[in-house]
């Protein structure tokens, strides 16, 4: 076990990577972040702060050469630089690289026996347009690199909108999807550790405006419910087949005929900040146990149930009722200005 006292990197200054240093500092360790910003998020929770690009292979080693283990908060990293910090990574880079690639992350989950929505790759207009004569319509052409949050998609509604669609996403190499029919959207994580044990959160239900995770809900509907156990079986093998140490997280969308997988993240995701006051270890907790080796804590709900809302933009303007509001838990992320579409905060409501 790496022990309290020790030093955890966080490659990522945003709120992942805060609420990471603070999962790390009530066990009792360090944390160091790298973030080319001047003042990230995460830099105020932590020991230590190193300004550098993500990309900094000289920078990289550095700060590898303080920690004791390091870790990463988004997958949009370049993996060159990061396969210099060998054993020490965790998650390793082949998880990274799978998971930052649309059409790469497909091949792998299919290739794990899991079932993802028809789809091709697509490198031009033509293949747009074969993609549309062979999956129909309408179906998403999505961006196969740097997409999140609804950005780098685009629909396709009809045959005449392939161009238009192909437009939109810069032209760039993509994935085109079959649009399908689903009842619910919901995650599965899980802690994984070193050795392969693991440790799964209720699957909570999801809900998108625009492309963004609004709401988060323990127990999931029904819908989701049927599905679960299937879908657990889904993630572990994909979290196997990637040896994956920390916590993963596996988007699903509830079919008629059984789970399909949307997407993965190597990481601590959006939907599980439920934990935080739903679980009895947290998802940041769990990810901080399994990289320094120490027991997967118990996943299990301390509560009747959970709700997350994400705050977005002017949402965290309502700030003075949601801290005044009985059973509400507020995390204000202190990132400064509120754009539109920038996650501020969350508020996480339980259920006794």
């Amino acid at each position: 076990m790496i022990p309290p006292g020790a030093t955890v990197g966080i490659i990522g200054g945003g709120q992942l990577g805060r609420m990471l240093g603070v999962a790390a500092a009530q066990l009792g360790y360090r944390c160091h972040v790298l973030d080319p910003h001047e003042r990230p998020c995460a830099a105020e929770v932590a020991a230590q702060f190193t300004r550098a690009a993500f990309d900094d292979a000289e920078a990289l080693v550095g700060f590898a050469a303080t920690c004791d283990v390091v870790t990463y908060e988004f997958e949009n990293l370049a993996v060159g630089p990061l396969a210099a910090l060998g054993d020490k990574l965790r998650p390793g880079v082949r998880s990274l690289a799978v998971a930052q690639d649309r059409a790469e992350e497909k091949r792998f989950i299919e290739g794990t026996g899991a079932s993802v929505a028809p789809w091709r790759p697509v490198e031009s207009l033509d293949d747009v347009r074969r993609a549309v004569a062979e999956l129909g319509c309408p179906l998403v052409l999505k961006t196969r690199r740097y997409g999140y949050d609804g950005k780098g998609q685009a629909w396709v509604r009809s045959p005449e909108e392939a161009a238009a669609a192909w437009e939109r996403i810069g032209e760039q190499p993509a994935v085109a999807e079959q649009g399908i029919a689903f009842d619910a959207e919901f995650s599965v994580i899980v802690g994984r550790g070193l050795h392969g044990d693991t440790a799964f959160f209720h699957p909570p239900e999801n809900r998108h405006a625009d492309g963004i995770l609004r709401f988060s809900t323990v127990p999931a509907g029904p819908a989701v419910r049927r599905h679960a156990e299937v879908a657990r079986r889904m993630a572990a093998g994909i979290a196997d087949a990637l040896e994956h140490v920390g916590v993963l997280t596996v988007e699903f969308f509830a079919c008629e005929g059984g789970p399909l997988v949307n997407e993965i993240a190597p990481r601590v995701h959006n939907s599980g900040h439920w934990t935080i006051e739903g679980a009895a270890t947290s998802q940041f907790e769990q990810h901080i146990r399994a990289i320094c080796e120490l027991p997967l804590g118990s996943p299990a709900l301390r509560c009747a149930g959970a709700e997350m809302e994400n705050l977005i933009g002017a949402d965290v303007d309502r700030w003075p009722e949601l801290v005044s509001e009985p059973g509400a838990a507020l995390h204000l992320y202190g990132k400064g200005e509120a754009r539109p579409g920038r996650k501020m905060g969350h508020c996480t409501r339980v259920r006794v």
